[in-house]
């Protein structure tokens, strides 16, 4: 099996090891261990960090199965494995599910092929149907892969005028509309989580799409601490637009937005959008993240006038007995109808039923 590029490894490989590479499941006693090689790691992610096992485990019950792989005592590569299991979307293991990025951590070649020969064993003894590993960047891997999906990416100046400067003459106007309107934009932690969560939920439930559970924003929130902050855009007093965003090293990252319908027509997502970006250059970020999407849609084009660019991300498969790539998402056809029945449902019983079905979808 080829391995993963040096883009998915570490940026300078060391020198081949005398000491015996072993790879095994470990369990909590690891953790200290395990966040330290993530820290030492050009290309990790805040999701391979170890809290995130048990963010997974005590929000939505799932089990997990973290490999790390050793020369000697030394730890030289992990990968992070959360498994799926349901009646209604089958049985899976993924890298990690609900976030952006995942997917193997190595020194080497010969670690990475090590760790995913340990998962598909893992994988077999499961009876699991496939495994996914979301990688950021791959080009020799064997499996089969998945490249409809790419992160949009903007690099920030120094300074907010700076950034505006760099912004289209439309831009700028869509900008200035809702503040003409009277919005607001506040930033903070727990205690803007009804709020956010209340134009979240409405707006999942409009998009026709199950939402995450109040208590999965609030795990998060506990968890990161002061990397993870809620922008709340107000319209005289109500909450209209809202975010959370993930600041670590270097990047802050926007992966859960949204704004209600009936305030569409004065830009209050623009304004959100735009505070955003300003939070990211207080905070000293060199790069924001927009989020995934996939080319040509909607979203991408909303991201690509902030002057973002697609990085390609590579959803990698192991699937068992071959066989077609997995298209658990809400654009497939086969969903057209759940979605649409979905639209119509009164927001209190998509907010009790969402969370048991999105738990199982990653």
């Amino acid at each position: 099996m080829n391995a993963l590029p040096a883009a998915a490894l570490s940026v300078d490989p060391p020198a081949p090891s005398s000491a015996p590479l072993t790879v095994a499941a470990v369990d909590d006693s690891a953790a200290a261990d395990w966040d330290a090689f993530v820290a030492s790691e050009p290309t990790a992610s805040v999701y391979h960090e170890y809290a995130l096992r048990r963010l997974v485990h005590s929000v939505f019950g799932h089990q997990t199965l973290y490999f790390v792989a050793r020369e000697g005592a030394k730890i030289v590569g992990v990968l992070p494995l959360v498994r799926l299991k349901s009646r209604l979307f089958g049985d899976f293991l993924v890298s990690v599910p609900y976030f952006n990025y995942g997917g193997v951590l190595a020194r080497s070649p010969q670690v990475c092929d090590e760790l995913l020969r340990h998962a598909v064993q893992a994988a077999q003894l499961m009876g699991v149907s496939h495994i996914e590993l979301r990688h950021r960047a791959a080009d020799q891997q064997t499996w089969p892969v998945r490249t409809d999906k790419v992160s949009m990416l903007l690099e920030l100046p120094p300074t907010a005028e700076a950034l505006q400067k760099a912004l289209s003459s439309k831009l700028r106007s869509q900008i200035k509309r809702p503040q003409r309107e009277g919005v607001t934009c506040d930033f903070g932690g727990e205690e803007l989580l009804e709020s956010f969560y209340a134009v979240f939920a409405e707006n999942m439930r409009d998009l026709g799409t199950p939402v995450y559970s109040r208590r999965f924003f609030a795990a998060i929130l506990q968890l990161l601490g002061d990397r993870a902050r809620i922008a709340l855009v107000r319209l005289q007093g109500a909450p209209v637009a809202a975010a959370l965003l993930i600041t670590n090293r270097g990047t802050t990252e926007i992966p859960w937005a949204s704004s209600l319908r009936r305030v569409n027509a004065i830009g209050a997502n623009m304004f959100l959008y735009w505070s955003a970006l300003q939070f990211a250059i207080q905070q000293g970020s060199a790069v924001f993240d927009f989020g995934r999407s996939t080319l040509d849609s909607g979203t991408y084009r909303f991201k690509k006038q902030w002057g973002a660019q697609p990085l390609q991300l590579h959803w990698h498969y192991w699937l068992k007995g071959g066989g077609e790539l997995p298209r658990l998402n809400p654009s497939n056809p086969k969903y057209r109808l759940a979605v649409a029945a979905w639209q119509k449902l009164p927001l209190p019983v998509a907010n009790w039923l969402g969370p048991h079905l999105v738990k199982n979808l990653p």
